[in-house]
């Protein structure tokens, strides 16, 4: 038997660090290292580690009721998470949809898409295509998959999926246009017109996107005036815009929401891990009032539904996370150290292997290149991406990396997103941390 035991790990050919306990926004492990969490896990731990205050919810609920089953109760942990989770979101979308996770999100409002056409229009709805973006991830189940285009998870299951067609992502460092912003005039965001013209609005249900693109691109923000013109385009054609807010969601970027920014409203927002800030498995479907209306007018259900759907543990868990980040102020310390981290990861554009910088709030991501005159990434086999991720390690930082970006084979690039209780001080450490990680690495990479 392997160190792995029985267990089936991520994979068997990474060494990794057995971790034991966590405290604030550090990870400890066997050994008692203490390690920054430089990535809030897979930006999830928002509140950090060991709060006691949610720990204490949970831990009542499971001495009260642990489960009951959706399909004959309801609880009230979950009727209260509801309430709590409304209070953050836009305004017209009051109605909250929970699951287990993010991909469970994903394929709720795809089928709550589809339910919402038919309902209005009767069973002949041709409605049903589900519009998403290249260089994206909206989960691992295969519905999602369709929808995702990350192609290192996507090749080995195609087969297995049902695809769906994809316009190119607001890749300003790399346009796939060839443009620059502003004259553009959003070239990436017509894409849409063109494509829902192209298969034709009768067909056309959702557009799918991340405000801020996550682990596939490593923090891309859009450039101005993206959102609004997204919102326009699927308003224009009666196509709803769901919003995937499993990373950017709850606070990660400064707002409640990431379409905060932009006064944007979606139809639909899928939130999940920071929900719960990473002490239950948990996902959401925040959904317009008058969509839920079609279906509570109508069949009076939503035709969808998971075992642990709204069980009253996780929504205890909810409930406690939303309102100590409202006694703690969490979203405004995030916009506050969000602007610190920012100006703090500036001068690191400097270092040779540093393309871009960029990100929101909380969320910051570096784009890694061989040569920054040309923008020529590093060769896939060099692994830039796990370098930099080593060397940080080393140093007690952790980092989220990515790869593929930018044709499905080659780029570079990770995350810095650490919890959203983060002080000056930690932000500054990070950083520091961070740079000599970087410095390593470069001297590994060129050598």
């Amino acid at each position: 038997m392997s160190e792995w035991g029985n267990l089936i790990p991520r994979s068997y050919k990474t060494e990794m660090p057995m971790a034991v306990r966590g405290e604030g926004i550090y990870i400890y492990d066997e050994s008692g290292r203490a390690y920054i969490d430089g990535c809030s896990g897979a930006l999830l731990s928002s509140v950090g580690h060991g709060n006691k205050e949610i720990v204490a919810a949970m831990t009542r609920q499971l001495e009260t009721l642990e489960f009951a089953h959706p399909s004959r109760w309801m609880n009230a942990a979950a009727l209260d998470a509801a309430k709590e989770a409304a209070s953050i979101a836009p305004a017209d979308l009051r109605s909250v949809w929970f699951v287990s996770g993010g991909s469970e999100a994903i394929e709720s409002a795809v089928k709550m898409v589809r339910q919402y056409f038919v309902e209005r229009d009767g069973l002949s709805s041709s409605k049903s295509v589900c519009i998403a973006r290249w260089a994206s991830y909206h989960g691992s189940t295969l519905g999602a998959m369709g929808l995702g285009g990350n192609m290192a998870r996507r090749r080995m299951f195609s087969p297995l999926f049902l695809e769906g067609p994809k316009i190119e992502p607001h890749y300003c460092y790399r346009c796939p246009f060839g443009l620059e912003h502003p004259s553009c005039d959003l070239r990436c965001a017509h894409a849409l017109e063109q494509t829902i013209r192209r298969i034709g609005p009768q067909y056309v249900a959702a557009f799918l996107a991340e405000p801020v693109v996550g682990s596939t691109v490593g923090a891309l923000n859009p450039p101005e005036g993206y959102w609004p013109l997204v919102r326009e385009i699927c308003s224009r054609y009666d196509v709803l815009l769901v919003a995937d807010e499993i990373m950017t969601g709850v606070g990660r970027t400064g707002k409640p929401f990431c379409v905060d920014h932009w006064k944007v409203v979606p139809d639909i927002i899928c939130s999940a891990k920071a929900l719960s800030g990473g002490y239950a498995p948990v996902g959401a479907m925040f959904v317009r009032d008058d969509i839920v209306e079609v279906l509570r007018s109508g069949s009076g259900s939503f035709m969808h539904g998971h075992t642990y759907n709204a069980n009253p543990v996780t929504g205890a868990a909810v409930a406690a996370t939303l309102r100590y980040m409202k006694a703690a102020k969490v979203f405004e310390n995030a916009a506050v150290m969000g602007e610190r981290l920012e100006k703090a990861l500036a001068p690191l554009a400097d270092l040779s292997l540093v393309g871009e910088v960029r990100g929101m709030g909380l969320m910051r991501g570096i784009e890694l290149v061989e040569n920054k005159a040309t923008k020529k990434p590093f060769a896939p086999e060099k692994k830039a991406a796990a370098v930099v991720t080593g060397e940080c390690m080393k140093r007690g930082l952790v980092v989220y990396p990515g790869s593929g970006q930018i044709d499905g084979v080659a780029g570079d690039q990770f995350m810095v997103a650490p919890p959203l209780i983060v002080t000056q001080t930690e932000v500054d450490e990070i950083v520091g941390r961070l740079e000599e990680g970087l410095r390593a690495a470069e001297n590994r990479l060129r050598s």
